[in-house]
């Protein structure tokens, strides 16, 4: 199993000095820092809610083009030289989601390689994996410092569960085509959530798991598990057990073998641990989930995803993900209103798995 370089920033004392005592003006234009250039991003490409060439289909760039990549209003840097991440409520988005994106996924293949992204070696899988050797690890981490700086404040179905809510960490499974029975309908084993009401002073963060059930199976649907504050269901103002929007956070996400585990860290509140065994249909707390695919994530290809996933989707149907937000798709006119969420990040890690 090949062995993968630890990938760490973090903004350092002297460069926020640098930017604080800063307060000259100069008559040359600067020139646009891309994230790449503060943050190791060799092994990521990105998502982001434009489509720049008109092809009727969401921007990706890829790891060997984000070298240089950066996007004024939904991927930059800022003045502390810290990674922010921005997306309207309404924009293109990709093609199995009505929730837009700016999203970084790990490529666990070299930045010049050809490896497609569904191939193994660019994703991580179970120790229980069937052919585990073929991927490029078995588990990885994920670590990452951030605040989250704004959610979609209007939604025409606020009872919605993912109304005023983003995303920013994920494990994401491949979406395999073609007839299968146990894997590859693309599921989600982890969600990292930030959710704040309207008026409310605190939001929350929660995480959840998805059953990995096929779309058609009315028992898949998403477990919401608490960190600090309420989880999706509750409208009551989370007060002093939450977290304010601008107020630092951070996650570890370590697939370690068949577990997953979760360690939640803020200086204001005390840190939060789960572990959860990926390979079965053993709950978080314990309990087996006779609702679950009894193998879980067995057979899956894994891989990471950080930034900000809007799910305050502006498509208003029937069905749990559409609490029809507003929208109008003029960045201008929906950044005035609030319609869009943000998320900014002074760090980024992802490593082999660790023991406990």
């Amino acid at each position: 199993m090949p062995s993968r370089r630890t990938r760490i920033w973090s903004v350092s004392a002297a460069a926020l000095a640098t930017f604080l005592i800063s307060g000259c003006v100069s008559s040359t234009p600067e020139k646009v820092e891309a994230p790449a250039n503060r943050f190791n991003l060799d092994n990521w490409k990105i998502t982001v809610p434009v489509d720049a060439n008109g092809d009727q289909k969401v921007d990706s760039i890829s790891a060997s083009q984000l070298a240089n990549y950066s996007h004024p209003d939904f991927f930059h840097l800022d003045s502390l030289g810290r990674m922010v991440f921005t997306t309207p409520n309404k924009a293109v988005t990709t093609k199995n989601s009505s929730n837009t994106r700016s999203e970084l996924r790990y490529m666990s293949s070299d930045k010049n390689s050809k490896v497609p992204s569904h191939s193994p070696e660019n994703n991580f899988s179970l120790q229980a994996h069937p052919t585990a050797g073929t991927f490029a690890s078995i588990g990885s981490k994920m670590e990452a410092t951030l605040h989250v700086d704004a959610v979609a404040l209007n939604a025409d179905k606020p009872e919605k569960f993912p109304a005023y809510s983003a995303v920013v960490g994920q494990i994401h499974a491949v979406k395999f085509s073609g007839p299968h029975e146990t894997a590859g309908w693309g599921n989600e084993p982890l969600k990292i959530f930030y959710k704040k009401w309207p008026g409310h002073e605190k939001g929350s963060v929660f995480w959840t798991y998805e059953r990995n059930l096929a779309k058609a199976n009315p028992q898949r649907r998403d477990i919401a598990y608490p960190v600090w504050g309420n989880t999706w269901d509750l409208t009551q103002d989370p007060g002093t057990k939450g977290i304010a929007l601008g107020e630092e956070f951070s996650y570890t996400v370590n697939v370690y073998q068949n577990i997953m585990t979760l360690t939640f860290e803020t200086s204001n509140h005390d840190t939060v641990r789960y572990d959860i065994d990926l390979s079965n249909n053993t709950d978080a707390y314990g309990n087996v989930d006779a609702q679950d695919n009894p193998l879980g994530y067995t057979g899956d290809s894994l891989y990471f995803k950080a930034g900000i996933y809007d799910q305050c989707s502006t498509k208003s149907t029937e069905g749990f993900w559409y609490a029809a937000c507003a929208g109008t798709g003029d960045w201008a006119t929906d950044h005035a209103n609030g319609d869009f969420a943000r998320a900014t990040f002074s760090r980024l890690v992802v490593s082999d798995a660790t023991a406990y």
